[in-house]
């Protein structure tokens, strides 16, 4: 399954499942990125950590963990 960390700049994804657990998982849900939110990946740092994107018409940025904990299509 494709991963947050995967996705490119310029792509927009479906979130399909979260896979973290405890706190981790509880504050990416905080931030919005809730099962079924659209996200466009707007840029990613040179060193590809850390990775900007736009969720619910807001900017967020995370770091390439918490990306790959986040299963999109």
């Amino acid at each position: 399954m494709a991963t947050l960390r995967d996705a490119k700049v310029g792509e927009t994804h479906t979130v399909i499942k979260l896979t973290g657990s405890g706190a981790l998982k509880r504050r990416i849900m905080d931030m919005g990125l809730t099962k079924g939110t659209r996200v466009y990946v707007r840029k990613v740092a040179p060193l590809g950590d850390p990775v900007e994107v736009t969720v619910r018409g807001y900017e967020l940025t995370i770091r390439k963990d918490e990306a790959e904990s986040i299963q999109v299509a």
